[in-house]
């Protein structure tokens, strides 16, 4: 089943928050109206082949979010997250932070 379908009640179901930032897959009208609804704006970039374009997207926001998805992408690099070999909570939660940890201490060390 495609992601789209669990957005709204993802948003309605999370904290508040001032934006709902998500890639050009989650484009539909009823995912920016239920953000809408719950006081977000919206930072969804149009598809190709949409009639309304794409003003008064904020893009830098957007490019954030791509980011934050290459940073979950190369952490699942290490086996040990991407196959989720930790049972308890705890432990799975310590193999995150030590990814992210040797993930960014090269971009600290001369």
């Amino acid at each position: 089943m495609h992601d789209v379908s669990h957005a709204n009640s993802l948003i309605t179901h999370s904290r508040q928050s001032e934006y709902v930032v998500a890639d050009k897959g989650y484009d539909s009208e009823a995912v920016r109206k239920c953000s809408e609804n719950n006081g977000a704006i919206s930072v969804i970039p149009r598809r190709k082949n949409s009639k309304t374009g794409n003003d008064g997207m904020d893009w830098c926001l957007y490019k954030y979010r791509h980011l934050v998805e290459n940073a979950f992408a190369r952490i699942k690099h290490f086996r040990a997250i991407a196959t989720r070999y930790d049972n308890s909570e705890q432990n799975y939660a310590s193999m995150v932070n030590l990814a992210f940890a040797m993930m960014w201490l090269p971009m600290w060390v001369d």
